[in-house]
């Protein structure tokens, strides 16, 4: 096997004998050009395992071979050499298609972590490397088929994607498979969920401690952040973080170094970060609840997962993969969808998307009694519609906790006009009371005091009307 080679493209030749010491010591072979229009020629000429590029160049800019490459070759990695601290620099060359970057002044280590990185891509790709185990992102639809192609194309790069979303969409799954499909699929993947850390534990649990540091602190302890060396960091619900810990998480991905408590010094990592919240990151940086700074650092790419009413076609496909998955882990022979049973599915908003999908069709399977799964065994909730007797008023909540908490006042002052409507007036509001606090559960992912806030009562009110409506 001939040895990768890598192409070193810099006017200042100190530092391209530097570099290319630092790649012959690794057993690479190394050429260099001192102008892009050598590096266009070369390019054309040999084949490459990766190209290690300065931003300024003689004739032009770095970021024009980055684009160069990108059209003409996409499957070779490119790195950029930025000046020190040029953050702005560093963020544009990773839109324009660059795999990592390095500053100026190199440090070696650095610099070898983004090569073994890069000729690990450039292997796999040549391999024909996919993600053929574990968890596939299912659906031939065109949105779907997009996102597996936007997948492939930032799995290429070391950039932060930040992954954006309603909440059951699937998020981590993007992530995982962008891990799976990069340079660091050996690597760990290391997901943090930053809503569920609290605010007082989550520095060490993101950067660890030393021992000693505080009182508790009994033994060093390494941070998920250094748990992930060599892989993938995910930070679910990212928005979540308070801005103290915005700020730390902003130098890490900066200057890829992190400190635990009661260190003196700041540690090297090499991480991959990506993000990913059901919130918009723009309208929070606009109300000043999330750093701008740190958005742009994370939101170098940006992904967008579709709502599950928004490739509605693909919901036999997914109903039927999970129903195996649910069918081998309960045992015994897996009832099919009904005809109707998928045409009242494919009629449904899912506000819970493909997480709600998975529990309708868990709980329809417990309730099944025959070979078919039919749709009352779905018990989809129906619009709210409140009968008013001799008004004839109708009201229809939607998907929204704020819409049904609108049709239950509604149909309070309705009801009161046609008390013998048919429909006792109590179990009226029960019916609509109930589903209006399900939506609101289903929303929040079950979050009862997120719940509260979202319907505008106490904890303790909705604990009442969960226990006094048999919603457990």
């Amino acid at each position: 096997m001939p040895k990768p080679t890598v192409l070193i493209v810099d006017d200042e030749p100190d530092l391209v004998e530097l570099v290319a010491l630092t790649l012959e010591r690794m057993d690479l072979d190394t050429a260099s050009a001192g102008d892009l229009a050598t590096a266009r020629r070369l390019l054309s000429e040999r084949r490459f395992d990766l190209c290690l590029t300065d931003m300024r160049l003689p004739d032009g800019d770095g970021l024009d071979l980055v684009a160069w490459i990108e059209q003409r070759q996409p499957q070779l990695p490119v790195a950029v050499i930025t000046a020190h601290g040029n953050v702005e620099s560093a963020v544009r060359a990773l839109k324009a298609g660059a795999f990592d970057f390095v500053s100026k002044p190199l440090d070696l280590g650095v610099l070898r972590r983004l090569v073994n990185s890069a000729i690990r891509l450039r292997s796999g790709a040549d391999a024909g490397a996919t993600t053929r185990h574990g968890p596939q992102l299912l659906g031939g639809s065109a949105s779907m088929n997009a996102l597996r192609a936007m997948i492939a194309r930032v799995a290429r790069s070391q950039a932060p994607v930040h992954i954006a979303g309603e909440s059951g969409t699937g998020k981590e799954l993007v992530a995982r498979l962008i891990h799976d499909s990069g340079a660091r699929r050996d690597g760990p993947f290391v997901p943090v969920n930053c809503g569920a850390i609290p605010t007082e534990l989550m520095e060490s649990e993101l950067f660890g401690h030393k021992r000693g540091s505080f009182t508790g602190a009994v033994a060093d302890k390494r941070g998920l952040v250094q748990t992930a060396e060599g892989g993938t960091l995910f930070l679910d619900e990212v928005a979540d973080l308070p801005l103290h810990m915005q700020v730390k998480l902003l130098r890490v991905i900066q200057e890829k170094t992190v400190r635990p408590i009661g260190e003196q010094r700041e540690q090297p990592i090499d991480v991959r970060v990506l993000s990913a919240t059901h919130k918009h990151l723009s309208e929070l940086v606009a109300s000043g609840r999330f750093r701008e700074d740190l958005f742009y650092r994370i939101n170098v790419i940006e992904m967008r997962v579709p709502a599950l009413r928004e490739h509605a076609e693909d919901i036999p496909e997914l109903a039927e993969a999970m129903l195996r998955r649910l069918g081998r882990r309960l045992g015994g022979a897996t009832p099919a969808l009904s005809t109707a049973a998928l045409t009242t599915l494919a009629g449904y908003a899912f506000p819970g998307n493909v997480r709600e999908l998975e529990n309708i069709l868990e709980r329809a399977l417990t309730l099944s009694t025959g070979n078919d799964i039919n749709p009352e065994d779905l018990q989809l909730r129906a619009p709210i519609a409140a009968r008013s007797g001799q008004h004839g008023t109708s009201v229809q909540a939607e998907s929204s906790p704020g819409a049904a908490a609108a049709a239950a006042a509604a149909a309070l002052a309705t009801a009161s006009d046609g008390a013998g409507s048919g429909e006792a007036l109590g179990e009226q509001l029960e019916h609509i009371e109930r589903d209006a606090i399900l939506k609101a559960l289903e929303q929040t992912r079950y979050n009862k005091t997120a719940a509260a806030k979202l319907l505008g009562m106490t904890f303790r009110a909705l604990r009442y009307k969960v226990k006094k409506l048999g919603i457990e």
